[in-house]
């Protein structure tokens, strides 16, 4: 495996300086999908949240090649790491391209001014998620689905090496959760991001994930490949399932 893009070290996260999981250690390599899994409330958000700086370790430390996160500029910080997170983001009265053009903000200084170099950028990103058709589109009136491409091409318009996504098949149908997941599939192995995301459905876990990270009781309970992870035995432990049930869910 290669070097980590991103890693973490003897990290505890949490809130008002109670931890929710405890003693995490995980590394996330140039071109793999590494899933977040567990019951509810296991920490999935908690975590992913932390490895975004939206909240601060409650002990331990995050990594971007090897430097402590907390140690980094903001604006290399923005060049190496994107998120999507959970949730319906509204931004009001802005056309698809205007959104997808927030990615650039790390390159354009305090001004905001796209370069010509930015709006290319802007254009190629977008071709390449296959939301150009939108581009002039309100944001507020597109589906659940394409909203989750356009912000996703505003993640990658920051040219990051590593990607963190919050539940990003959570209002999508089927279809559109297959196109979005064999994408981020794609673009890990096609332009060497590491992804990281938490993810419910299990089934799409076991067919997308290069690595699985499972979550339970405050700490990591397992961490290896599909074939270690998407058992019925482990799955029906790890979600507290009647024995039998996993089955339905894989």
């Amino acid at each position: 495996m290669q070097q980590a893009c991103l890693s973490t070290r003897d990290l505890s996260v949490g809130y008002a300086g109670r931890a929710v999981v405890e003693n995490i250690e995980l590394s996330a390599a140039p071109g793999e999908i590494l899933s977040v899994i567990g019951p509810n409330g296991a920490g999935k958000t908690t975590l992913i949240r932390t490895l975004i700086r939206q909240l601060e370790p409650i002990r331990g430390s995050v990594l971007l090649d090897g430097q402590e996160l907390s140690c980094l500029p903001g604006t290399q910080i923005a060049r190496s790491l994107a998120a999507v997170l959970t949730g319906r983001p509204e931004p009001e009265s802005m056309r698809c391209e205007e959104v997808v053009s927030l990615g650039r903000i790390p390159y354009t200084g305090r001004l905001g001014i796209l370069s010509a170099g930015d709006k290319q950028k802007v254009a190629q990103t977008m071709a390449l998620v296959g939301v150009s058709e939108f581009a002039d589109a309100d944001f507020e009136q597109i589906s659940d689905g394409q909203r989750q491409r356009v912000l996703l091409a505003r993640a990658l318009c920051q040219e990051p090496r590593v990607l963190i996504l919050d539940e990003p098949v959570s209002y999508l149908d089927l279809k559109h959760k297959l196109e979005l997941l064999r994408l981020l599939r794609r673009l890990a192995r096609e332009q060497g991001l590491a992804v990281i995301m938490s993810i419910h459905e299990l089934s799409l876990a076991r067919r997308f994930s290069d690595r699985v990270l499972c979550l339970k009781d405050g700490r990591v309970d397992r961490t290896g490949g599909p074939e270690e992870i998407f058992s019925p035995d482990y799955i029906e432990r790890l979600f507290s399932l009647d024995a039998g049930s996993a089955e339905i869910f894989l």
